[in-house]
């Protein structure tokens, strides 16, 4: 599977999920289920997996979790509240940038439709040598 055609089936999974359910579960409900579902699916997902990072010397080997890796080239943040927060799309930038991956989906479950809680999110960060 491509990467757009890998997109394109985690946000329908996701979709699918919110359309059933609807808002008003905890986050960990919503990321179980999306966990459970895409590997049902046949994709490769770890979740609440620890990255390590480096920064002047200094290693920290607990630096974050992310929620959900598919394919070891796709990242889900899920969240379940009823307004966005610019720093939870600031997060999945971030966390793309340490990955070194180049797309991401904050799946806001909380808010009133899918599709208001969906955002792709691309790396554009280069790193210069």
């Amino acid at each position: 599977m491509d990467s757009e055609a890998l997109a394109r089936h985690c946000v329908d999974r996701g979709y699918r999920l919110h359309r059933d359910l609807g808002p008003g579960l905890l986050e960990t409900v919503y990321e179980s289920l999306l966990y459970e579902g895409l590997r049902r699916d046949g994709l490769k997902v770890s979740r609440q997996q620890t990255v390590p990072l480096r920064h002047d010397g200094i290693v920290l080997e607990n630096a974050f979790r992310y929620d959900l890796l598919v394919e070891d080239e796709l990242l889900i943040e899920v969240k379940s509240t009823e307004q966005h927060a610019k720093v939870h799309a600031k997060q999945v930038i971030t966390y793309l940038r340490l990955m070194d991956l180049r797309v991401g989906f904050l799946m806001n479950f909380g808010m009133n439709t899918f599709k208001e809680g969906c955002q792709r999110l691309v790396n554009n960060y280069v790193r210069r040598s």
